[in-house]
């Protein structure tokens, strides 16, 4: 059995466990090999390749951008550097000014609102995001992200809108499905939210991420066998074990209560125990 606190409701061990939980899926980045900390996907390329050493990313871009700060791309590249190293607050330094100087590249506000929400400013993150595309031509992948940036202000119905509209762009997106799921943990409607995840756990591209999302709400519904076989499944076994050890742990009380402090929107690949982000286009 997965472990629990003595003394506390089932309501607010659902309510603490969803408030860490928000940020499995950041929807971002290694298969078989790994869990992250659960999270909404913010939709685009931050994350280098579970290959790719982040601090050598950083170090591989650092003086190209600082030879030449107003070139949008190498701005974008050193900002998603930046934020899979870690260093949220430099990425969101660096892609400002970009912006600044840049104020009509669409692609550098929507990498700046990324940063933003990864670094916990959310309603700027919001506001930049609304600006990073426009009505008459939505950016899907920015609708998901408004989606889960609302999700992190705790404005559920709201988030719900951004995502049933990206899904009419990209029908059945198992990104977008995942934020959909994750949105109904958060508001703590389980059964809706195990529906949904395992309408893009069913999705023959989906992220790895999704089974864990998936696993951690059948989880919380005290079915840990089944959760527990989710996660293993087809899996060498020494990944299970670490699979099934990282369930384990994001659903112990103590666990979410340390984690529930701050996860970033879109956290560094720097885990032993994770899966992998979703392709996204930049």
């Amino acid at each position: 059995m997965f472990p629990r606190s003595p003394g506390q409701s089932r309501l607010a061990q659902l309510a603490s466990a969803a408030s860490s939980v928000v940020l499995v899926l950041q929807l971002c980045s290694c298969q078989t090999t790994a869990t992250s900390d659960i999270t909404g996907s913010l939709g685009d390329t931050a994350e280098a390749s579970p290959s790719a050493d982040p601090r050598r990313e950083v170090d591989a871009y650092r003086d190209r951008y600082r030879a030449n700060p107003r070139n949008p791309g190498l701005a974008l590249q050193y900002g998603k550097a930046l934020r899979a190293a870690g260093e949220r607050s430099q990425a969101v330094a660096v892609l400002e000014q970009a912006s600044i100087a840049n104020p009509g590249d669409k692609a550098l506000l929507a990498a700046y609102g990324r940063a933003l929400a990864d670094n916990g400013n959310f309603e700027m993150a919001f506001d930049v995001l609304s600006r990073a595309h426009s009505p008459d031509d939505p950016d899907w992948r920015i609708l998901s992200a408004e989606g889960a940036v609302l999700d992190q202000l705790g404005r559920y119905d709201e988030a719900r809108q951004y995502y049933t509209s990206a899904l009419k762009i990209a029908p059945d997106d198992p990104t977008v499905l995942s934020n959909l799921g994750l949105s109904y943990l958060l508001s703590k409607d389980l059964p809706k939210a195990e529906e949904t995840l395992r309408r893009a756990y069913g999705h023959a591209n989906s992220d790895p991420r999704v089974r864990m999302n998936l696993a951690v709400v059948i989880g919380l519904q005290d079915r840990p066998a089944e959760a527990e076989s989710i996660v293993k499944a087809g899996l060498p076994a020494e990944e299970a074990v670490a699979n099934v050890a990282y369930l384990k742990g994001l659903l112990s009380k103590d666990k979410v209560r340390a984690e529930a402090v701050r996860i970033p929107l879109s956290a560094p690949a720097t885990r032993p125990v994770r899966t992998s982000e979703a392709a996204e286009a930049e």
